[in-house]
């Protein structure tokens, strides 16, 4: 446990992680990585999705273990080979959706597979002493302890995580993505934990994408891309904008998009469309053959509005205009009739049923299509369907019959995306589309969706790529904590678009 005598332990060199390197089978993750976290301090480690920063932080945290490089804790090498090596050391990590069991008690929680014992039986006492000193540190009220954590605030959870990671008397704690999910009242309570344990001499590793906040927590600030440590540097020696660029490389748009069949029909249009916790008052358009993009970091809600508007959460307030006519989506069926089709985020919790044939899960969502022989589906039109679908989208397979658990994530994505082209809709509405997919396939994908705008098809894009989103919208709308903040056309650079999402740009008409 944290006591006063942490605070004793002079400045200096806590990790020390030297020319790191990792790959997983012939792929990079991190080339080269160093940096160095000090005791008392509270160390940000940037870059964007893909940068290697995951990678890294497991390296740490023994969750993964480095092909080269060093590590070394209070100037001593060491090898983390596990979690267990870790967390002796003092090394404790906490995510950002809390690993807690939610029928227990915030003092089960902070003690399971720990607890104190005397001669085989626990000692409630002492770990109610603990556990109040703990609650306290942490900025919550001792009197929470016998409270169930399925009880509690998201923002009491993560108290919890962090009482339970100081139990073990942490000394590097790597805090994950912790504001994503919080709102500002809870993220200033957030911070004030965090300012007390540094001033109690533990290292904090602090992962982000929101890097106005940065400012504020952090005292130092190290970016990576694409698997190099670009630069560690003081946090008030740059700006928003300075660490955007190079976490991108300074990198400007190379391409200035002129589409000539965008219409002045509009397709959809949001008023004020708002739903409680997750976005508010978002207005936006998407004419006929246009390609709208909406950009926005993990935990700004912007992965919300796609699902609000094929009916996937409960209704927005607002209203939602669909080729002319205000609607209220209830279900996704409703949608579906009306002409709107969803690529979903998860494929493999919402897009396919992975050990069905390819042919199933193209025409599952079409199956009105199908000729009937006795109300049953003909298998020779379910296979014509999908074979015309194949060839359209360039599905990589050696038949319509395989199991879709059998392809790469890019060939899955591109199924459950030709299951919605079956019947070309008013709207396409994807979310992430890309996601985990290799580059190959992302290019495949980002031409099938810019040949169906071509087509007349209004296409809204919703992603925390920063490079898609760059590449392909005619339009960029970028979200930050619920609210739009900017609109871009199609020659916004890189740069200006992170910044704005990360915080850089005042709202819009202030």
């Amino acid at each position: 446990m944290v006591d006063n005598e942490v605070a004793a332990t002079p400045p200096g060199p806590r990790v020390q992680v030297t020319n790191i390197s990792k790959s997983y089978g012939g792929v990079k993750a991190i080339v080269h990585a160093d940096m160095t976290i000090r005791s008392g301090r509270v160390h940000a480690l940037v870059g964007e999705n893909g940068a290697g920063k995951s990678t890294l932080i497991k390296i740490i945290a023994g969750a993964e273990k480095a092909d080269g490089g060093t590590i070394a804790f209070d100037g001593t090498p060491v090898t983390i080979s596990s979690t267990g090596e870790a967390i002796s050391l003092g090394i404790q990590t906490v995510y950002q959706e809390p690993q807690l069991f939610p029928e227990l008690s915030v003092a089960e929680n902070i003690f399971i597979g720990r607890e104190i014992t005397k001669s085989g039986r626990i000692q409630w006492k002492q770990e109610a002493d603990q556990v109040r000193e703990l609650l306290e540190t942490v900025g919550l009220e001792s009197n929470i302890a016998a409270t169930a954590v399925g009880a509690l605030s998201v923002a009491q959870q993560q108290q919890v995580s962090i009482a339970k990671a100081l139990a073990t008397d942490a000394k590097v704690l790597i805090l994950d993505e912790p504001s994503a999910i919080l709102t500002d009242a809870e993220i200033d309570v957030l911070f004030e934990v965090v300012r007390r344990l540094a001033a109690r001499g533990v290292a904090i590793i602090y992962i982000s994408h929101r890097l106005d906040e940065l400012f504020r927590i952090a005292d130092e600030v190290t970016i990576m891309r694409d698997g190099h440590t670009i630069d560690s540097r003081p946090i008030s020696e740059l700006t928003v904008r300075q660490i955007a660029e190079m976490m991108v490389g300074g990198i400007l748009s190379n391409h200035s998009r002129t589409r000539t069949n965008v219409s002045d029909e509009i397709v959809l249009e949001l008023k004020n469309l708002t739903l409680s916790g997750k976005f508010q008052a978002v207005n936006l358009t998407v004419a006929k053959g246009e390609i709208v993009g909406v950009f926005g970091l993990v935990g700004s809600g912007a992965e919300s509005i796609a699902g609000a508007i094929y009916g996937m959460t409960e209704r927005p307030q607002g209203e939602l205009i669909f080729q002319g006519k205000a609607m209220v989506i209830r279900h996704p069926a409703q949608a579906k009739k009306a002409g709107i089709a969803l690529l979903p985020a998860n494929r493999s919790q919402q897009g396919i049923f992975s050990f069905q044939s390819i042919g199933f899960n193209i025409t599952i969502g079409r199956l009105e299509m199908l000729s009937k022989v006795r109300g049953w589906a003909e298998a020779r039109t379910e296979k014509r369907l999908a074979e015309e679908q194949v060839d359209t989208l360039s599905i990589k397979t050696p038949n319509t019959l395989q199991p879709v658990s059998a392809m790469s994530g890019g060939n899955a994505q591109k199924v459950v995306l030709a299951r919605q082209l079956l019947k070309r809709p008013a709207l396409m509405v994807l979310a992430e589309p890309t996601q985990g997919v290799d580059v190959g396939a992302k290019e495949e994908i980002h031409r099938i969706v810019t040949e169906l705008a071509e087509k007349g098809t209004g296409v809204l894009v919703v992603t925390s790529d920063l490079g898609e989103v760059q590449r392909i919208a005619d339009r960029v709308i970028v979200i930050r904590n619920g609210a739009i903040v900017r609109e871009f056309g199609p020659d916004a650079t890189q740069v200006e678009l992170l910044a704005a999402a990360a915080g850089e740009i005042v709202k819009v008409g202030s």
